[in-house]
């Protein structure tokens, strides 16, 4: 069992900044990746970023590509969301996921984590 804790959620205004953290009690063959999906109130939890640990290489949804980065840490067993000029569409519950092959959909995850608020105000 992995278990995923994420941090640095809040309120923000438009154009503000963000860092979001997650945590990986361990890392597996099955966790290879690791990504950041969001879920907007009455809409489908939507992919955001994912990387991996130990193959160089990220992948990004479209609308948030040139705003966020992800990155790693791998001493710490930690990822991170940058999220700068950040807009109200952004706002939502963001998860961290663990899992293979730095796909975009729920389905390459296995692990997730417990989700932190992000509200981007305009």
């Amino acid at each position: 069992q992995v278990q995923l804790v994420e941090s640095g959620g809040g309120l923000v205004q438009a154009g503000g900044s963000l860092r979001l953290s997650c945590a990986a009690s361990r890392r597996t063959f099955l966790t290879e990746t690791m990504g950041w999906f969001r879920q907007a109130p009455g809409k489908e939890r939507e992919f955001v970023a994912a990387i991996r640990w130990t193959i160089e290489g990220t992948r990004y949804a479209d609308s948030v590509k040139g705003r966020f980065t992800i990155s790693r840490d791998s001493a710490k067993s930690t990822v991170y969301l940058q999220m700068n000029s950040l807009k109200p569409e952004d706002t939502g519950v963001y998860y961290c996921a663990a899992g293979r092959g730095l796909g975009t959909d729920r389905t390459s995850y296995t692990y997730w984590g417990q989700g932190t608020q992000v509200t981007v105000s305009s």
